[in-house]
């Protein structure tokens, strides 16, 4: 279990709950914080996160055949993002990835590190690695900006929405993609030193339902929200910055290329606008509905501070791209305005002459 994070000892913090477990929601103005975080004004405390290593000259040649990424080369402070998946092509683990030089760091979901680190071990054979779990020794703080006064320690930055070398587009914009104006750098940082980096830094502390409201914006994918069993990345837009098609095999790869080449993926990502006036929000799992059929559900949500309560859902891909959305939570129903994340006709491109979706030039 992740440690709780010292930070829930400040005025006015307020525990999250579920993945959120262990880190402040907010300290008493989640609005503010949100605001500041945007800003590049505050920090947010990520410690509940998983932090996984693996060490030894074999390092990123072992992690690139096992991933959908392509990891050789990776050079040091060089961040990327990977998946695992299962033979069907669904996703099984995900992480984010930075090399140091000597060592790769691969930070998850909190509940994801003992997991991925048991698979890895599995799968060492007689290659020169180790694969450490040292998420009680390491924890995490997110920003929108670089901060210099965390020092020169070890640095993700996130590559979304760019589409990557070998990465592929399946949303309908590119230079208005709202990831665009959400940079984010994660810091790993000494656990037992958590409080003194914040201190560091000299800016605010902001809660997870700031940065998840941020995130929810920039339409970026979370595994455990909009990821299920059944989760295949072309669904979530992740071919742009977590797969990479012309590298070799690797376990799912199959699925990978017939669903990009001859077929589409059975569901999509996408964006919600919800109707605010009820002044709740509808919980996570809530189905959504169009002419009277539940065609997804609700996988994350939140309050932004200029756009109000906002989503991401996912839906059946046949959903009309245009349709007006209904989410059911109990009694409660909101009425939904849909972005398209993922379009319809994502996929199939061989045979392709034209259309929104593209690798990089």
């Amino acid at each position: 279990m992740t440690p709780r994070s010292p930070l829930l000892s400040r005025p006015g913090a307020v525990e999250g709950g579920g993945a959120d477990t262990g880190v402040a929601s907010h300290y008493g103005d989640p609005f503010r914080e949100q605001r500041l975080l945007a800003d590049g004004q505050a920090v947010v405390d990520l410690s509940h996160r998983g932090v996984v290593t693996v060490s030894g000259p074999d390092r990123l040649s072992w992690l690139n055949t096992l991933s959908s990424q392509l990891l050789l080369g990776l050079q040091p402070g060089q961040s990327s993002e990977t998946l695992l998946l299962t033979v069907q092509g669904r996703i099984e683990h995900a992480a984010h990835v930075v090399d140091d030089g000597t060592t790769t760091w691969l930070v998850t979901e909190g509940g994801e590190a003992a997991a991925l680190t048991a698979f890895l071990e599995r799968m060492k054979f007689m290659l020169r690695v180790e694969v450490t779990d040292v998420t009680d020794t390491w924890a995490v703080l997110g920003a929108t900006r670089a901060v210099p006064e965390l020092g020169d320690g070890v640095v993700w930055e996130d590559p979304w929405p760019t589409v990557g070398t070998g990465g592929y587009a399946y949303s309908t914009v590119d230079a208005t993609h709202p990831g665009r104006e959400r940079p984010w750098f994660e810091y790993l940082v000494p656990r037992d030193g958590l409080e003194a980096a914040v201190a560091s830094t000299g800016l605010d502390v902001a809660g997870s339902l700031a940065a998840e409201a941020l995130r929810i914006a920039a339409w970026r994918p979370r595994p455990g929200f909009e990821t299920d069993e059944k989760t295949i990345p072309h669904e979530l837009d992740l071919m742009r910055t977590a797969v990479h098609l012309a590298k070799g095999c690797y376990k799912g790869q199959e699925t990978i290329a017939r669903v990009h080449n001859l077929g589409h993926p059975p569901r999509r990502l996408t964006f919600l606008h919800l109707d605010g006036s009820q002044h709740t929000l509808p919980a996570v799992g809530s189905p959504v509905i169009s002419e009277d059929r539940t065609v997804g559900r609700v996988t994350s949500v939140g309050h932004h501070y200029e756009m109000g309560p906002i989503a991401l859902a996912v839906l059946k891909r046949s959903v009309d791209a245009s349709a007006d959305l209904l989410v059911l939570d109990g009694e409660e129903r909101y009425a939904a305005g849909q972005e398209v994340i993922v379009a319809p006709d994502a996929g199939q491109v061989v045979g392709r002459a034209t259309g929104f979706l593209k690798a990089p030039r």
